[in-house]
């Protein structure tokens, strides 16, 4: 993981260097975000999560909360934008979820407050004004900082303060997966493209001339689109509520509707035609979720749709 997450951050690094950027700003955005980079990937390495819950015990996630604010800090000093009002909004960010996971701290899996922190935290990425909190470099690392940030409170929140079991949440390869995986990709492929194009959603229009930029842009969707929201819809409330419900069935399938009606605002609202798609999509994630017991397995399948779909299909 510590080898996977310095190449990957050290090529960012590159990039935008060759981009022209640099200065105070940079190094504290850089520094900012190979952090919570780095969070994100160790806590998918094996015995990681275990060992800090059993050195610091339930406070392991107040402690993870303590330096995600503490890194908010250092990019906002660093990049000049600190603002009282800013710093305010990311201890509610922050704190609210972990203090539910606290106050669930008897509960079962799929109580009351399970169900809201998800909730908070989809809202925290769908809606929240990522653009004000993240303001250097123009807005632009917005996205990716509020994903960051939320996937950090997620793990300080279920991993170590709930310790959910079953989340899937690893970087590894396991016994017929590549059949899991490519299975599922293939028949969501022949089920999605013929009816996408039936109901006028996509038509085949491939741009051969940016296919230069695949492999970062399949890098940033796997790991700033694909694996958060597999983490959250498939690892979180698919596992949360077959738990909750007593049904596997019921979890999967409620999930996978759920993640689709969460489209229902992309590219106008309400936009139907992607609630559509999106919740076959998820029936599908989800089914690799369940084969594997995977995070990883169901955010490759759904890069994969992701990056094709950019290079192949318009959207109409």
């Amino acid at each position: 993981m510590l080898g996977l997450w310095a190449a990957l951050t050290l090529t960012g690094a590159l990039y935008a260097a060759w981009l022209g950027y640099g200065g105070r700003g940079f190094a504290a955005t850089l520094t900012a975000f190979a952090i919570f980079f780095l969070v994100m990937l160790l806590f998918a390495a094996r015995g990681v999560p275990e060992s800090l819950a059993a050195r610091f015990g339930a406070g392991s996630g107040f402690l993870l909360g303590v330096a995600v604010f503490l890194v908010y800090l250092i990019y906002a000093l660093g990049t000049n934008t600190f603002a009282f009002t800013r710093a305010a909004a990311i201890v509610g960010l922050v704190f609210i979820p972990l203090a539910l996971a606290a106050s669930a701290a008897r509960q079962p899996p799929g109580c009351w407050q399970d169900f809201v922190t998800i909730a908070g935290i989809w809202v925290a990425v769908k809606f929240s004004p990522s653009h004000w909190l993240w303001p250097y470099p123009g807005g632009r690392l917005a996205y990716v900082f509020t994903v960051l940030l939320c996937v950090n409170v997620a793990l300080a929140s279920f991993v170590l303060l709930r310790r959910l079991n079953g989340i899937g949440y690893s970087i590894g390869w396991g016994r017929h997966w590549s059949f899991f995986v490519l299975a599922s990709f293939i028949v969501f492929g022949c089920i999605a493209i013929p009816l996408g194009q039936a109901i006028h959603f996509i038509e085949f229009a491939p741009r051969f001339s940016e296919w230069k930029s695949l492999p970062l842009l399949s890098l940033g969707i796997l790991f700033f689109t694909a694996w958060p929201e597999e983490f959250l819809f498939r690892g979180l409330l698919q596992n949360m509520l077959a738990r909750a419900s007593k049904s596997e069935l019921a979890g999967w399938w409620t999930a996978s509707l759920l993640f689709g009606f969460s489209h229902i605002t992309n590219m106008g609202f309400p936009n139907w035609r992607y609630v559509l798609l999106a919740s076959i999509a998820g029936f599908f994630y989800g089914w690799t979720w369940r084969k594997t017991g995977s995070i990883f397995a169901s955010a490759l399948v759904h890069a994969a749709v992701d990056v094709l779909w950019h290079f192949l299909f318009r959207t109409t």
